[in-house]
């Protein structure tokens, strides 16, 4: 029988020993954040806005379409789990893209600077 097998069934049988009190498993509780709330259209570009960027730029910092930053801004379509959690962290500031864009244009332009002093 191959690995896979053998520690199923190992699993089995420590559930079995669990259930009839033969056993004590580890266990641990997780805390699980709650469900993102739901942003509106307005809210969505009220986000947008407020880092000061282009529909394009939305679009590219969540990874998503600029037709899809557009239908949520117009109320078209609604974002689905996975993208409110990212707007959600964009909103609450746990996510911070225009640090990052204006490190990076530092960056290029400290290397403009060296090689234009060679």
């Amino acid at each position: 029988m191959g690995k896979f097998f053998e520690a199923l069934k190992e699993g089995l049988e420590e559930a079995i020993e669990h259930e009839k009190g033969k056993k004590t498993l580890r266990s641990r509780f997780v805390e699980l954040p709650p469900p993102p709330k739901h942003y509106s259209a307005r809210e969505i570009k009220k986000i947008r806005t407020k880092l000061n960027c282009s529909q394009a730029i939305f679009a590219r910092i969540l990874n998503i379409s600029i037709k899809t930053v557009q239908a949520w801004e117009s109320g078209e379509r609604s974002p689905n789990h996975a993208a409110l959690r990212l707007l959600e962290i964009i909103d609450e500031g746990i996510y911070a893209p225009q640090a990052i864009a204006h490190k990076r244009q530092s960056q290029n332009s400290n290397r403009q600077t060296a090689a234009r002093l060679r």
